[in-house]
């Protein structure tokens, strides 16, 4: 293997602290091992160059990562699509695996730029080619269980391989090796799908999905280190681009050759649900409260608390953003019609799981009530009829009534505790 000839610290942006000398040791170490096998020639040879740079996890997230993001919405896009075309339960499962695998290795991404910023063209480029990938999953997904599997599997393989050969310039040797076998499997078995049908190709897809949700509780999690501020901002930054794609949902399913004052009304309160659940996200600072939680978290339970709070608790709010822009797009393209019960269920389901996945996420995090989240979510499941009885633009309404009390009763209350508070400090 070839030999590490200089070692360089790069300095960082603000409230980066100092690479420890073990980090760079292990960093050393992990190219100059004598060790063989292939793994480690996966994660190992994939020097660019025989220069070496040890940087301390990133502090703020980078262009870059934002033009990754936006690729990674559109696969996305991609699974509304699919399943506003089978709305059925079947249908949801299918749309659940796909994104599981995905999410995944978005997940993979934002740890990797977490202690490997793509400040530099060694780093930008690999980036670049793993945003193809997730663009060749992407055009893939409509027909990824009928066609489209190998091309699928591909872009997949590629995705995993590009994130391995980066995340061995990280300081975490160890947790690469632990972490290479399940992912190369999981995505290796996703590619076999591709060429079988029927029971085997979905008993293939669930053993993937089933290695990579234990992975982080098989020693794999704690092996990386985490800074708290790139993390919280990347997720918070996803969450943002997501509910601009149900935006851009909102304005294609307007009929726009005759732009009626019913329509414009209706799409003005279409918005008000993504702005709802923008609200819910971001009020009352809670980035910054789920932000100082990890900060202040021990280094081991720091990382499993990262994948509790923004893996496994952001799944159901993902999946209800989804959900929620496919019953949108049928209440705007028919607005003073009853919806069809996979539409009212759609909408309604997808508030449910996008308010449930922000109660786990404050439960997990300790930063804020939960309980309310949990209430709004079964007041949400409680419009279905509205659209199945009624019209669909009674049920959107609804639905925004139900999201927005609580943060109305939540500000008018820190309202009376900001007055409280000014009228004490007078006195």
């Amino acid at each position: 293997m070839p030999s590490v000839e200089v070692l360089q610290i790069v300095p960082r942006a603000r409230r980066a602290p100092c690479a420890p000398i073990g980090a760079i040791r292990r960093c050393a170490g992990a190219f100059g091992s004598p060790r063989r096998g292939w793994v480690p020639y996966l994660v190992g040879m994939s020097i660019f160059g025989r220069r070496l740079s040890v940087e301390v996890p990133a502090s703020r997230v980078t262009n870059l990562e934002l033009f990754f993001d936006l690729v990674f919405v559109f696969t996305i896009t991609q699974l509304t699509a699919l399943l506003e075309h089978e709305l059925s339960i079947a249908g949801a499962l299918r749309v659940l695996l796909v994104f599981a695998a995905l999410w995944w290795m978005y997940g993979g991404y934002a740890w990797l730029t977490n202690q490997v910023p793509p400040t530099t063209p060694r780093r930008q480029l690999p980036m670049l080619v793993a945003m193809a990938g997730f663009l060749i999953c992407a055009i893939s997904v409509p027909s990824v269980f009928d066609g489209s599997g190998i091309a699928f599997g591909i872009g997949y393989l590629i995705v995993v391989c590009v994130h391995l050969v980066m995340l061995n310039q990280s300081s975490t040797r160890k947790g690469v090796l632990r972490l290479a076998p399940f992912n190369l499997v999981s995505a290796l078995l996703i590619l076999v799908a591709g060429f079988v049908d029927g029971v085997p190709m979905y008993v293939l897809w669930v053993v993937a999905i089933a290695i990579q949700m234990i992975t982080p509780y098989l020693g794999v999690a704690p092996q990386f280190e985490l800074n708290a501020e790139h993390f919280v901002e990347r997720h918070g930054l996803l969450i943002i681009v997501a509910l601009g794609e149900s935006v851009i949902a909102i304005g294609l399913s307007a009929q726009t050759d005759n732009v009626s004052a019913g329509l414009a009304a209706v799409v003005v309160l279409a918005l008000a649900l993504p702005a709802a659940l923008w609200w819910t996200y971001f009020s009352s600072g809670d980035d910054l409260k789920a932000e100082h939680a990890l900060a202040t978290a021990e280094p081991g339970p720091r990382a499993l608390l990262a994948i509790r709070g923004y893996f496994y608790a952001h799944i159901p709010m993902l999946i209800g953003i989804l959900a929620i822009a496919v019953g949108m797009h049928q209440i705007i393209a028919h607005p003073t019609a009853r919806l069809g019960a996979a539409g009212s269920v759609a909408l309604a389901t997808g508030v449910a799981l996008f308010y449930l996945g922000d109660a786990e996420f404050r439960r997990v995090l300790q930063i804020g009530p939960s309980r309310v989240r949990v209430l709004v979510a079964v007041a949400g499941l409680a419009t279905i009829p509205l659209g199945l009885f009624v019209a669909g633009w009674v049920q959107l309404a609804a639905a925004v009534a139900v999201v927005s009390a609580p943060l109305v009763v939540e500000q008018m209350r820190r309202t009376t505790a900001s007055g409280w508070g000014r009228l004490q400090e007078t006195h």
